[in-house]
């Protein structure tokens, strides 16, 4: 399986949705905030489009690559997830290297705060994404589903009603 970079960044952020999304279980398409996410990205920076170019290797597609410079731009509703943000990009970064490109850097942005974080890829960044595939696929061909685990992002996620329907 081709990992992509929700595979890593629900790995970071919660394992039960991790392993709905590895196994089909997608809510993404009922959420009003990942909507208002895709519409924040698409209109934030509109000559962006012309200027940069999307970017597919394998099941990894960046929406915007700056060739020139070597730069990822990753646009975000929110900072509240930011280590896995943060991870998102620098997995794009590992996947750029892999296939012999190099000098690669990202920027994080966060329109609506008016933030910008650049993200460059480690040697140990490297390391503990190479530590982490092989544990994300054991969990996404785990035959039963992790167990849920409130967490501070639960309230903001797709899959809140799915995990917690009928929970206080």
């Amino acid at each position: 399986m081709l990992l992509t970079a929700s595979h890593i960044t629900y790995y970071i952020l919660c394992h039960r949705k991790l392993w709905l999304f590895a196994n089909g279980i997608t809510m993404e398409h009922t959420s009003e905030i990942v909507s208002d996410g895709k519409l924040l990205h698409e209109t934030s920076y509109g000559d962006r489009p012309e200027k940069y170019s999307e970017l597919q290797i394998g099941g990894v597609k960046i929406d915007f690559y700056n060739a020139k410079n070597k730069i990822i731009h990753e646009t975000k509703r929110s900072n509240k997830a930011e280590e896995a943000h943060e991870w998102q990009l620098k997995y794009y970064i590992f996947i750029l290297k892999r296939h012999n490109i190099a000098g690669v850097k990202g920027i994080l942005e966060y329109p609506k705060l008016k933030q910008r974080k650049e993200v460059i890829l480690s040697i140990e960044d490297e390391q503990y994404i190479t530590t982490i595939i092989p544990q994300i696929e054991q969990q996404i061909h785990a035959e039963v589903c992790p167990k849920k685990i409130k967490i501070g992002l639960c309230k903001n996620c797709s899959y809140y009603d799915f995990c917690w329907s009928g929970e206080d």
